[in-house]
């Protein structure tokens, strides 16, 4: 058993490690041509700076031996270090230019990444909502685009030029000795191997990072959104401790990282200090053996040569170490960003509905429906029709299943069986865009965005080319929050706060009504919409819809018999399935749970009437 499990896990990490890997590779084709054209500039003057780092080793090689030997004028030893310094200059020269583009494009990449997941996820359906958590869609598009931002950055200074950087100082170094190459050949596989094993350490722990900052951001998001439920049930510790979870988890899996990482400085060092010591002693060596010669000299300049590409050839290495801390959290980060990007999201139907010849209608159709994971339907055969104009509401205990009916309506989820149709067309045929303009929706909690009373109102796109300051001031009289508007200072241009805490939950509501309303859609749809408002609003607020919105139909959630009295139709749902359907009258003589509802609600004179 423990055999297997361990198999297990070494299967799943190598798997995870290589959809790593791969999503570093997809990240790479988001680039534009333009920009794939900077990474070759930067190649290029990565190859440029490499050659002029590697010439100036010849040209010392060339002063060393222009100094020892006699005869040789000044102005040649002159040159030469004239020619070392443009050189070292010129390398200079091409560091500036390939941080500016290496910045300019990593920046690019980074803008770019973040449209796209901003867009893709305003596409998603509830369903592909339900497989990222808010807080896990909020890290992936800050703090995993900022690692590969930084990556994409640091590896187009130094992974270009790495590998050229080594190529050019193993070539320098087997030119200089046998002896001094196999020294050299040690030590350098010696560092990286200990780098290959740190990388295989962390990688796994970088994701455990990335989840724990999911983690962390979930928690701080309850925290603040929730501050007065936590405050008022004095779960302060409850959350501190929850918090402190992740925190530990992310604390854990950093110092594994970091105790890891910290070998390299050591194994660097060592690498480096010990194969310069190497060089030394074989030189003091071979100078002894070839005596008061000529070829002492040669060998004193090939050691000093020798010392330049060591340092060439470890600062090849010293980049990558500093680039590998990066690159499994980039890894990790660029995986999850992809995996959103890649998620198939609803498909868009094909059908505008301007050619329908019915407006308004809503049907559904022995309509089933089951949420992911769950053990039972929600919906159950569920059948109606709605006709333009009629107002049709929904009541039943909690969790019957009148939000989700609403959330087929809209196409939030899609129907497991069954058809919705709205004018006589399925839900899934019609464009997400055009499905939208045919309705007003108004949930059951208020949302309002920073901006002013008449920005929220007029939100949105409505299909019918904007909204005019008449379609506002309608909106705003049908809604009855004409009376708290006009006591304003800037009346309908005065400021909302963020999620509208300068206003009551009344007033957000009638704000929220006001929105659906100015619209203008074919099809109003209120999920238990009137609860915020008192007796004396509601009623006065129905009267208007029903007198200024006669051609619109109406799909109403409610929690009130008194809210959905009028209406043309009311349907019972109970436990996913219809247990009644009739008007108020209808269903007080045939359906016992409407009955047991309105006795709960109403006085006896009420249901006599």
């Amino acid at each position: 058993m423990g055999t297997s499990t361990g198999e297990a896990k070494i299967h799943y990490n190598r798997q995870t490690q290589s959809r790593n890997g791969v999503g570093l590779l997809k990240i790479i084709r988001y680039l534009k041509a333009r920009e794939l054209l900077q990474v070759l500039t930067v190649f290029a003057f990565a190859v440029l700076q490499v050659r002029l780092d590697l010439l100036i080793p010849e040209y010392m090689r060339r002063i060393t031996h222009l100094v020892q030997t006699p005869g040789n004028p000044v102005s040649d030893i002159v040159a030469a270090g004239g020619f070392m310094l443009l050189c070292a200059l010129g390398s200079l020269a091409c560091v500036f230019i390939i941080s500016f583009f290496a910045s300019k494009t990593s920046a690019a990449l980074s803008m770019r990444l973040r449209e796209m997941l901003f867009t893709k996820v305003g596409d998603f359906s509830m369903k592909e909502f339900s497989r990222f958590s808010a807080s896990s869609l909020i890290t992936r598009s800050t703090n995993d685009i900022t690692q590969v931002q930084q990556f994409a950055m640091s590896g187009m200074q130094m992974l270009l030029k790495v590998p050229i950087l080594a190529v050019g100082g193993i070539i320098g170094i087997a030119g200089s000795g046998l002896e001094w190459t196999a020294a050299a050949s040690i030590a350098f596989g010696f560092v990286l191997a200990v780098v290959a094993i740190c990388l295989a350490v962390v990688l796994p722990q970088f994701k455990k990072m990335q989840e724990f900052v999911d983690k962390l951001s979930l928690t701080v998001r309850e925290s603040l959104v929730g501050r007065h439920v936590v405050r008022a049930y004095n779960a302060e510790d409850f959350h501190e401790e929850k918090f402190e979870a992740a925190n530990n988890g992310f604390t854990r899996a950093d110092q594994a990282t970091n105790r890891a990482m910290a070998v390299m400085g050591p194994v660097m060092s060592l690498g480096t200090n010990g194969v310069v010591v190497a060089v030394y002693v074989i030189g003091a060596f071979l100078i002894s053996a070839a005596g008061q010669t000529a070829a002492a000299l040669a060998v004193f300049s090939n050691m000093v040569v020798m010392s330049f590409y060591l340092a060439l050839l470890f600062n090849a290495v010293k980049f990558i170490t500093k680039v590998v801390p990066r690159m499994p959290r980039a890894a990790v980060s660029a995986a999850r960003i992809i995996e959103v990007l890649e998620t198939e999201a609803g498909e868009d139907g094909v059908v505008n509905g301007e050619e329908a010849c019915k407006h308004g209608e809503v049907e559904f159709r022995g309509v089933s429906f089951r949420y992911p994971g769950a053990a039972g339907n929600a919906l159950e055969d569920i059948s109606f029709t709605a006709k333009q104009g009629e107002t049709v509401a929904f009541i039943g205990s909690t969790g019957s299943g009148k939000t989700t009916l609403l959330n087929l309506v809209m196409r939030f989820f899609e129907a497991a069986k069954g058809e919705v149709l709205i004018d006589s067309v399925d839900v899934r045929y019609y464009r997400q865009e055009a499905l939208n303009n045919k309705i007003g929706y108004v949930p059951q909690k208020a949302v309002l965005f920073q901006g002013t009373i008449g920005s929220n109102i007029a939100y949105g796109e409505n299909g019918k080319g904007g909204y005019s300051p008449e379609d506002i001031a309608r909106a705003v009289k049908i809604a009855r929050a004409e009376e708290f508007v006009s006591k304003l200072d800037g009346g309908i241009n005065s400021g909302i706060s963020q999620r509208g805490a300068n206003l009551s939950g009344g007033q957000k509501q009638r704000i929220g009504i006001a929105r659906a309303v100015c619209r203008n859609p074919e099809i109003l749809i209120f999920d238990d919409a009137f609860s915020a408002l008192d007796y004396k609003t509601d009623r006065e607020l129905r009267g208007e819809l029903k007198a200024k919105t006669s051609n619109t139909t109406k799909l109403i959630v409610a929690q009130r018999i008194g809210t959905i009295m009028d209406a043309d139709q009311i349907i019972v749902l109970d436990g996913g399935k219809i247990a009644g359907m009739g008007t108020h009258a209808e269903l007080l003589k045939s359906c016992r749970i409407y009955r047991e509802i309105a006795a709960s609600q109403l006085s006896e004179e009420e249901l006599a009437l």
